[in-house]
């Protein structure tokens, strides 16, 4: 696990704001340019490496960030954590080798298909291909890495495409991106974010948000997150070299994935049913029985959002 990132000022341990999320990719960046520009709380607030279960093991993590597959995995176990806020809705792709016979989503049965099992990118494929009528047992799910910069090395998705270990995959971006230039005019790109897309969301407790004191301090981040929200979504051309430089990306692919991301705060009606549909898979996945609705709706906290 990587060392904690303290984006403010050395502060009391116990005083700080914890936001326990994974440093490395696009959609956490939010979290610190928020603290860094317009975050107002009581409290200083930090970002430690990690996700949602920190929520369950750490009693000193106040919030974590992560897709909405690791946050039903944790509900289902601990169903005091809360879905407070929507950071980033991210349109997954697949990328595939036309040179592999590959036209159509369908073209992929029998052939061999890159993604994370158990990962959001794992529930996506298993969802998108079965849109085109395939079931797991059609096709040959291989594990690998992702790769956030060329040149990629061994292992990695992009260089799987092009060596050929794979003949498609589906990930979070940038390593889409990195496999549609690593192989070029043989790329063909599949997306329906109708059908998925990933849900980057901010998430708490029952405990903290009855924290009246910690309470406070989460609706500050939460409305710094709102105003660096209306920054990704408007001037995003001042924060690619930013977002670039913190997961350790070229800011022209930054760029040109930039579209595939939807900074969006606020959920829609549809999001219950979503997650209903994902928390079979997920279930599937853990060897648990599905969560009921009225539990789920329960696990979406609009109090904070209400708020602002």
């Amino acid at each position: 696990m990587r060392l904690s990132l303290l984006i403010t000022g050395l502060v009391p341990y116990a005083a700080a704001l914890r936001i326990a999320t994974s440093l490395q990719w696009i959609e956490h960046t939010p979290q610190p340019y928020a603290i860094k520009n317009f975050y107002k709380g009581s409290s200083a607030a930090s970002l430690v490496s990690g996700g949602v279960p920190n929520l369950a093991s750490d009693k000193t993590i106040d919030l974590a960030a992560n897709a909405e597959t690791q946050g039903l995995r944790q509900f289902a176990n601990h169903d005091n954590i809360r879905l407070i806020y929507i950071i980033c809705e991210v349109a997954y792709r697949i990328v595939a080798d036309k040179s592999a016979g590959i036209k159509t989503l369908a073209d992929l049965k029998g052939k061999k298909v890159g993604s994370m099992p158990g990962t959001s990118a794992g529930y996506f494929v298993n969802k998108f291909l079965g849109t085109a009528g395939l079931q797991e047992s059609d096709y040959r799910v291989v594990s690998g890495s992702v790769c956030m910069k060329a040149p990629c090395g061994s292992g990695t998705f992009p260089q799987m495409l092009k060596g050929g270990q794979v003949d498609a995959f589906g990930i979070w971006e940038p390593a889409v991106e990195l496999g549609v230039q690593a192989i070029g005019d043989k790329a063909i790109v599949f997306q329906n974010a109708s059908i998925y897309r990933e849900v980057y969301s901010l998430y708490t407790t029952t405990d903290k948000l009855n924290d009246a004191a910690k309470r406070k301090d989460i609706l500050e981040f939460v409305r710094a997150l709102n105003k660096t929200l209306d920054v990704f979504t408007n001037k995003p051309d001042t924060v690619y070299s930013t977002v670039a430089q913190a997961v350790g990306m070229d800011p022209a692919v930054v760029k040109a994935v930039w579209v595939d991301h939807k900074w969006s705060g606020r959920w829609g009606p549809d999001l219950l049913d979503f997650l209903v549909a994902e928390d079979q898979w997920v279930a599937k996945q853990d060897r648990r029985s599905a969560l009921p609705k009225a539990s789920l709706a329960k696990f979406l906290d609009t109090s904070i959002i209400d708020e602002l």
